[in-house]
Protein backbone atom coordinates (compact mmCIF):
# COMPACT_ATOMS: atom_id res chain seq x y z
CA UNK A 1 0.00 0.00 0.00
CA UNK A 2 1.35 3.70 -0.93
CA UNK A 3 2.53 5.72 2.32
CA UNK A 4 -0.52 8.18 1.72
CA UNK A 5 -3.53 5.67 1.45
CA UNK A 6 -1.94 3.59 4.49
CA UNK A 7 -1.90 7.46 6.22
CA UNK A 8 -5.75 7.80 4.66
CA UNK A 9 -6.47 4.19 6.22
CA UNK A 10 -5.02 5.19 9.58
CA UNK A 11 -7.06 8.12 10.00
CA UNK A 12 -10.51 6.11 8.77
CA UNK A 13 -9.84 3.74 11.27
CA UNK A 14 -9.21 6.07 13.93
CA UNK A 15 -12.84 7.85 13.20
CA UNK A 16 -14.51 4.82 13.13
CA UNK A 17 -12.70 3.74 16.49
CA UNK A 18 -13.41 7.63 17.61
CA UNK A 19 -17.48 7.02 16.72
CA UNK A 20 -17.37 3.52 18.60
CA UNK A 21 -15.98 4.82 21.77
CA UNK A 22 -18.77 8.06 21.83
CA UNK A 23 -21.66 5.63 21.47
CA UNK A 24 -19.65 3.31 23.71
CA UNK A 25 -19.74 6.60 26.34
CA UNK A 26 -23.20 7.68 25.63
CA UNK A 27 -24.89 4.23 26.07
CA UNK A 28 -22.94 3.25 29.59
CA UNK A 29 -21.15 0.33 28.77
CA UNK A 30 -18.69 -1.52 30.96
CA UNK A 31 -16.21 -1.14 28.38
CA UNK A 32 -16.23 2.31 28.01
CA UNK A 33 -13.84 2.81 30.15
CA UNK A 34 -10.79 1.09 28.04
CA UNK A 35 -12.06 2.20 24.57
CA UNK A 36 -11.80 5.55 25.64
CA UNK A 37 -8.48 5.45 27.40
CA UNK A 38 -7.25 3.36 23.66
CA UNK A 39 -8.16 6.92 21.67
CA UNK A 40 -4.95 7.98 24.20
CA UNK A 41 -0.83 7.79 23.43
CA UNK A 42 -0.07 4.97 25.49
CA UNK A 43 2.08 6.47 28.11
CA UNK A 44 -1.09 8.21 29.17
CA UNK A 45 -3.47 5.47 28.69
CA UNK A 46 -1.40 3.35 31.03
CA UNK A 47 -1.57 5.52 33.86
CA UNK A 48 -5.49 6.46 33.28
CA UNK A 49 -6.36 4.42 36.60
CA UNK A 50 -3.77 6.58 38.42
CA UNK A 51 -4.93 9.72 36.99
CA UNK A 52 -7.68 10.49 34.53
CA UNK A 53 -10.90 10.47 35.53
CA UNK A 54 -12.95 7.08 35.75
CA UNK A 55 -16.33 7.52 33.18
CA UNK A 56 -18.53 6.50 36.27
CA UNK A 57 -17.26 9.86 37.86
CA UNK A 58 -17.91 11.29 34.85
CA UNK A 59 -21.21 9.85 34.63
CA UNK A 60 -21.98 11.29 38.06
CA UNK A 61 -20.97 14.29 38.14
CA UNK A 62 -22.88 15.25 34.67
CA UNK A 63 -25.80 14.19 36.38
CA UNK A 64 -25.20 16.64 38.98
CA UNK A 65 -24.53 19.47 36.71
CA UNK A 66 -27.81 18.45 34.76
CA UNK A 67 -29.70 18.72 37.80
CA UNK A 68 -28.45 22.07 38.32
CA UNK A 69 -28.92 23.10 34.88
CA UNK A 70 -25.19 24.41 34.62
CA UNK A 71 -24.11 25.33 31.51
CA UNK A 72 -19.96 26.06 32.19
CA UNK A 73 -17.55 23.49 33.80
CA UNK A 74 -13.80 24.30 34.70
CA UNK A 75 -11.72 21.53 35.13
CA UNK A 76 -8.53 22.71 37.03
CA UNK A 77 -5.57 20.70 36.23
CA UNK A 78 -7.41 18.76 33.38
CA UNK A 79 -4.83 16.47 32.05
CA UNK A 80 -5.02 14.75 29.06
CA UNK A 81 -8.32 15.69 29.07
CA UNK A 82 -10.67 12.56 29.73
CA UNK A 83 -13.10 14.65 32.00
CA UNK A 84 -13.90 17.70 29.81
CA UNK A 85 -14.30 15.17 26.98
CA UNK A 86 -15.93 12.36 27.99
CA UNK A 87 -18.33 15.29 30.12
CA UNK A 88 -19.37 16.90 26.76
CA UNK A 89 -20.16 13.64 25.08
CA UNK A 90 -22.74 12.95 28.04
CA UNK A 91 -23.86 16.70 27.88
CA UNK A 92 -24.13 20.06 26.35
CA UNK A 93 -22.51 21.68 29.21
CA UNK A 94 -19.61 23.73 27.89
CA UNK A 95 -16.07 22.44 29.68
CA UNK A 96 -12.75 24.82 30.16
CA UNK A 97 -9.65 22.38 31.26
CA UNK A 98 -6.48 24.66 32.44
CA UNK A 99 -3.18 22.27 32.74
CA UNK A 100 0.29 23.58 33.09
CA UNK A 101 2.18 20.62 30.93
CA UNK A 102 2.22 22.00 27.56
CA UNK A 103 2.44 18.08 26.59
CA UNK A 104 -0.97 17.27 28.06
CA UNK A 105 -2.77 20.04 26.72
CA UNK A 106 -1.84 18.72 23.41
CA UNK A 107 -2.77 15.73 23.96
CA UNK A 108 -6.32 16.68 25.24
CA UNK A 109 -6.60 18.87 22.37
CA UNK A 110 -6.21 16.24 19.77
CA UNK A 111 -8.71 13.90 22.18
CA UNK A 112 -11.26 17.02 21.59
CA UNK A 113 -11.05 16.51 17.78
CA UNK A 114 -10.77 13.71 18.01
CA UNK A 115 -14.04 12.54 19.59
CA UNK A 116 -15.38 15.78 17.93
CA UNK A 117 -16.38 17.84 20.78
CA UNK A 118 -14.23 21.03 20.29
CA UNK A 119 -17.16 23.34 20.09
CA UNK A 120 -17.77 22.55 23.56
CA UNK A 121 -14.10 21.95 24.73
CA UNK A 122 -11.42 24.46 25.16
CA UNK A 123 -7.78 23.54 26.73
CA UNK A 124 -5.45 26.26 28.26
CA UNK A 125 -2.09 25.98 28.73
CA UNK A 126 -0.60 27.56 31.80
CA UNK A 127 -0.24 27.38 35.86
CA UNK A 128 -2.61 27.99 38.68
CA UNK A 129 -2.76 31.90 39.77
CA UNK A 130 -0.46 32.49 36.90
CA UNK A 131 -3.02 32.19 34.25
CA UNK A 132 -6.32 33.95 34.12
CA UNK A 133 -8.83 32.10 35.31
CA UNK A 134 -11.96 30.51 32.81
CA UNK A 135 -15.24 31.97 34.92
CA UNK A 136 -18.01 28.76 35.23
CA UNK A 137 -20.96 28.08 36.79
CA UNK A 138 -19.28 24.73 38.42
CA UNK A 139 -15.20 23.66 38.61
CA UNK A 140 -13.93 20.32 38.77
CA UNK A 141 -11.12 19.23 40.83
CA UNK A 142 -9.59 15.62 40.90
CA UNK A 143 -7.07 15.97 43.75
CA UNK A 144 -5.29 18.46 40.79
CA UNK A 145 -1.75 18.81 42.94
CA UNK A 146 -1.38 14.87 43.85
CA UNK A 147 1.60 15.15 41.30
CA UNK A 148 3.80 16.76 43.94
CA UNK A 149 3.42 13.20 45.88
CA UNK A 150 2.64 10.67 42.88
CA UNK A 151 5.29 10.08 40.04
CA UNK A 152 5.61 13.40 39.31
CA UNK A 153 8.92 12.16 37.20
CA UNK A 154 6.44 10.82 34.73
CA UNK A 155 4.91 13.72 32.93
CA UNK A 156 8.65 15.66 33.42
CA UNK A 157 8.82 18.93 31.03
CA UNK A 158 12.50 20.97 31.85
CA UNK A 159 10.07 24.54 32.45
CA UNK A 160 8.49 22.96 35.74
CA UNK A 161 10.10 22.35 38.60
CA UNK A 162 7.80 21.01 41.89
CA UNK A 163 8.62 22.55 45.16
CA UNK A 164 6.42 22.94 48.15
CA UNK A 165 6.61 26.46 47.99
CA UNK A 166 4.80 25.86 44.28
CA UNK A 167 2.56 23.15 45.55
CA UNK A 168 1.38 25.58 48.47
CA UNK A 169 1.08 28.57 46.06
CA UNK A 170 -1.49 26.61 43.41
CA UNK A 171 -3.43 25.31 46.57
CA UNK A 172 -3.80 29.09 47.40
CA UNK A 173 -4.90 30.25 44.38
CA UNK A 174 -7.63 27.48 44.50
CA UNK A 175 -8.95 28.92 47.43
CA UNK A 176 -8.80 32.43 46.24
CA UNK A 177 -10.29 31.57 43.49
CA UNK A 178 -13.40 30.04 45.29
CA UNK A 179 -13.52 32.74 47.80
CA UNK A 180 -14.80 35.12 44.78
CA UNK A 181 -17.06 32.82 43.58
CA UNK A 182 -20.40 33.86 43.24
CA UNK A 183 -23.35 32.21 45.56
CA UNK A 184 -24.29 29.23 43.32
CA UNK A 185 -21.36 28.09 42.27
CA UNK A 186 -20.85 24.67 42.25
CA UNK A 187 -17.47 22.80 42.81
CA UNK A 188 -16.98 18.74 42.61
CA UNK A 189 -14.12 17.31 44.33
CA UNK A 190 -12.95 14.27 43.36
CA UNK A 191 -10.30 12.72 46.28
CA UNK A 192 -9.98 16.47 47.25
CA UNK A 193 -8.19 19.19 46.18
CA UNK A 194 -5.18 19.47 48.71
CA UNK A 195 -7.01 22.24 50.87
CA UNK A 196 -9.68 23.53 52.53
CA UNK A 197 -12.92 25.26 51.26
CA UNK A 198 -13.21 28.88 52.51
CA UNK A 199 -16.03 30.07 54.15
CA UNK A 200 -19.52 29.85 52.45
CA UNK A 201 -19.32 26.23 51.17
CA UNK A 202 -21.54 23.27 51.93
CA UNK A 203 -21.45 19.91 51.00
CA UNK A 204 -24.59 18.82 49.21
CA UNK A 205 -23.73 15.65 48.46
CA UNK A 206 -21.39 13.13 48.10
CA UNK A 207 -20.59 9.74 46.37
CA UNK A 208 -18.17 7.04 47.98
CA UNK A 209 -16.41 4.07 46.39
CA UNK A 210 -16.12 5.18 42.63
CA UNK A 211 -13.33 3.90 43.53
CA UNK A 212 -12.49 7.24 44.99
CA UNK A 213 -14.98 9.69 47.20
CA UNK A 214 -17.02 12.22 44.43
CA UNK A 215 -18.08 15.42 46.34
CA UNK A 216 -20.46 18.21 45.41
CA UNK A 217 -20.48 21.55 47.16
CA UNK A 218 -22.45 24.84 46.90
CA UNK A 219 -21.54 28.66 47.47
CA UNK A 220 -24.52 30.04 50.10
CA UNK A 221 -25.05 32.96 51.02
CA UNK A 222 -25.12 33.76 54.75
CA UNK A 223 -28.39 33.30 55.62
CA UNK A 224 -28.38 29.96 53.78
CA UNK A 225 -25.27 28.86 55.49
CA UNK A 226 -27.00 28.92 58.86
CA UNK A 227 -29.99 27.12 57.77
CA UNK A 228 -28.00 24.23 56.48
CA UNK A 229 -25.56 21.69 57.93
CA UNK A 230 -22.03 22.34 57.87
CA UNK A 231 -19.87 20.63 55.16
CA UNK A 232 -17.65 17.93 56.95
Amino acid sequence: MHPGERRRAAVWARRRAAKQVAAAVRSGRLSADGAFDRLLPVELRDVSSLYWTPLPVVRRVVAWLRDAQVRTVVDVGSGAGKFCVAGALLSRCRFVGLEHRASLVAAARELAATLEVTDRVTFLHGPVGATPMPSGEAYYLFNPFGEYAIDADRFAEPDITFTPEGHNADIAAVTALLSIAPVGTLVVTYNGFGGRFPPGYLEVDVVRGLPGTLRLWRRVDPEEGRLLPRPH
